[in-house]
């Protein structure tokens, strides 16, 4: 698992971005984008997904731990 920042990008869409790798990307879709239950699958405008446990929506930037899927 990575350590990730979420944050808000300035279109109003979400931008994922890993330290480790200096990787930036454009968050396309999000499994669960409600207020309740907020996180799943995430979907990178590069293509890749990643995985970070559903919570409560957060105040972002949050830092969390994601799981690469392949």
């Amino acid at each position: 698992m990575a350590n990730i920042i979420i944050s808000q990008a300035l279109d109003g869409g979400l931008t994922f971005y890993m330290p480790k790798k200096d990787l930036e990307e454009k968050v396309v879709s999000l499994e669960f984008n409600e207020s309740g239950k907020w996180g799943g699958e995430l979907k990178l405008s590069s293509g890749q997904s990643y995985y970070i446990d559903p919570m409560e929506q957060p105040s972002l930037p949050k830092t969390l731990r994601a799981r690469r899927m392949d």
